[in-house]
């Protein structure tokens, strides 16, 4: 699948150009190969399900395999976010929570709560407000800042604990911080006395899906922050990894 690997990205090269597909002289060319060797990576491609032929003779994507990586995906964000919830809980012995983007809310879709965290009742399915959420920085990561200002256009910044930010300039400037750190730290910003740490969860794409979180009270958590940093960003690259990322894999 070599050479048609470099059919498909050529293919999907023209769609993003806004062309339906390409025949393989329109391919070849693009290519500045041989048509014969084309032809033959065009139609491995197509075998292999990554293309199809429509009826003008053009090789165009099978969107069906990226709609089937998609639900891999969400499948294995729950499956395999339970294992990493589960384990990092244990290493932390803090609330453990999966968090993924709602419009500008966050939603809770993963958790796993130890007795010790003196933590009540359960936040799975819950909107929250995302610019002082536990999981909204890091929802954010890769998002540009002016795509971020629209997405708070109009959203009162209510305050929800003393650190709340006051607006959307105050939220960029910690979602900066957070970048530079690799972690976001919510100090306060959700409900007084809470403190989380949380990073991004990317997949496939690189694209951010959710944000893995240990949230607990400021008195616990703060002073194993570095501690407990680590090993939730341990956690995250291994969730990435099974998300198809380029993170390392293994658990230490």
């Amino acid at each position: 699948m070599g050479r048609g690997v470099m059919a498909v990205l050529a293919a999907g090269e023209r769609h993003a150009r806004g062309l339906p597909g390409g025949t393989v002289a329109e391919i070849a060319a693009d290519l500045d190969k041989d048509r014969s060797q084309v032809s033959r990576s065009l139609r491995t491609a197509e075998q292999e399900g990554f293309l199809q032929r429509t009826p003008q003779r053009t090789f165009a994507l099978d969107w069906s395999v990226l709609t089937d990586a998609h639900l891999l995906t969400r499948r294995r964000l729950h499956t395999d976010g339970a294992a990493a919830l589960e384990h990092l809980s244990g290493l932390t012995d803090e609330g453990c929570f999966l968090g993924v983007l709602s419009g500008n809310s966050t939603v809770t879709v993963g958790e796993c709560i130890p007795a010790s965290s003196r933590m009540v009742g359960s936040w799975l399915g819950r909107p929250y407000p995302a610019y002082c959420s536990d999981a909204g920085q890091a929802l954010f990561w890769e998002t540009p800042d002016d795509e971020v200002r629209k997405m708070f256009a109009g959203v009162p910044f209510q305050q929800h604990g003393p650190n709340t930010p006051a607006d959307i300039e105050e939220f960029l400037a910690r979602l900066k911080d957070a970048r530079l750190r690799g972690y976001s730290i919510v100090d306060e910003e959700a409900e007084p006395g809470l403190y989380s740490l949380a990073v991004p969860v990317r997949d496939f794409r690189g694209a951010v899906v959710a944000a893995l979180q240990v949230v607990g009270l400021k008195s616990r958590l703060q002073p194993r922050q570095a501690e407990h940093a680590q090993a939730l960003r341990r956690e995250g690259e291994w969730l990435e990894a099974r998300l198809g990322g380029q993170s390392p894999s293994k658990r230490p």
